[in-house]
């Protein structure tokens, strides 16, 4: 009794699913029929603030700035394990205080290690 019970939730749930990727797919392929379709040189021309642009829009960026962005997400996760940390400070007792200080340490010594190999220094 109770597995069917599960069953037909699932199945709701897949018949919801089912209904509005039908749904998206419905509105998708209304839009492409019934949009317009242009094709000029104006068209395929970028606008912004009534201004004909110039040049390319292509900005060539350093490696480096995508390598301190990912640094920069690696150290902001690791500041939400703290965060979590620091919420259930009580429950963890001196067991999880231990284990967060290796983590601060460990978050430390990589923070010198980047430092040492220079790659947080931004190109000149």
């Amino acid at each position: 009794m109770r597995h069917e019970l599960v069953f037909i939730e699932h199945l709701s749930f897949l018949f919801f699913m089912i209904i509005a990727l039908g749904f998206c797919m419905f509105l998708l392929l209304l839009s492409w029929v019934l949009g317009g379709r242009a094709t000029s040189k104006n068209k395929n021309t970028p606008f912004e603030s009534g201004i004909i642009s110039t040049g390319t829009a292509e900005v060539q960026f350093s490696a480096k700035f995508y390598l301190i962005a990912m640094f920069f997400v690696v150290f902001d996760v690791e500041s939400l394990y703290l965060y979590a940390w620091s919420i259930s400070i009580y429950e963890s007792g001196w067991i999880g205080f231990y284990a967060s200080a290796i983590f601060i340490f460990s978050i430390i010594l990589a923070l010198f290690y980047l430092n040492r190999i220079k790659a947080l220094n931004l190109p000149s």
